[in-house]
Formats: structure tokens, C-alpha cells, sequence
């Protein structure tokens, strides 16, 4: 399985970006699929995802209203859709897949830094 992650770049505080992962190996809808990011010093903390059973759907407190992610089950792909970004926003963020046989496949993360 192999993803490829990419979408990010500076972006001032109030904009938004829309990050793009493309999922290889792996049929989406048949697995869950996330988004992660990892802030310099901090922990790498879950952002959102898409379960692969009823394709429920689940955001951080932090971002929810702000953000929303999407699937295309044609093209195998996922989107993270971000607005109103904060400076508080800025981290690596990674896509991964897990798959039913209870495996994490992750992403190379792309870099998304809010600044004005």
C-alpha cells in the first residue's frame, strides 16, 4: 500500500487549503482512512477519518467546523478540505490507511504552515 500526500504550503491565518492523498495498493472504501498531523514538540494527534464499514465520519474538537474530508472511491483518493486555518494548524500532516486486516500504512506528510 502506498500513499502520496500533498496539498500543503504557507497560508495565512483565515485561508484555507485543501490537501490531497492518493491511495495505491488499497481500496479505499473497503478500509479506513485518516488524516494526522504532527506539530514540532507534540505528539502526532488523529485530525480526521473515515471508517470503512458504514463510512461514518469523525474530527478532532480543534478542527471540527473548520475542516472536512471527503473520499473518491474513483479515483482512490482523499481530500482534507481546510479553512479558517490557525497558526495553531501548523504541522506535518499525514494521510493512513487502515486496513481490515488491522494494518497502518501512512504517507511521506506534507508540511502546512499558517503564517501571516
Amino acid at each position: 500500500v502506498q500513499l502520496q500526500a500533498y496539498g500543503g504550503g504557507l497560508v495565512q491565518p483565515g485561508g484555507f487549503r485543501r490537501l490531497c492523498c492518493v491511495v495505491s495498493g488499497a481500496t479505499l472504501k473497503d478500509n479506513g482512512i485518516g488524516w494526522f498531523r504532527e506539530a514540532p514538540g507534540k505528539e502526532r494527534e488523529a485530525v480526521s477519518c473515515i471508517s470503512n464499514e458504514y463510512g461514518s465520519i469523525k474530527y478532532a474538537p480543534s478542527v471540527k467546523g473548520r475542516f472536512s474530508i471527503s473520499r473518491d472511491d474513483a479515483k482512490n483518493t482523499v481530500h482534507l478540505q481546510m479553512n479558517n486555518l490557525k497558526p495553531e494548524d501548523t504541522a506535518v500532516y499525514y494521510c493512513s490507511v487502515l486496513t481490515t486486516t488491522g494494518l497502518w500504512f501512512w504517507g511521506q506528510g506534507t508540511q502546512v504552515t499558517v503564517s501571516s
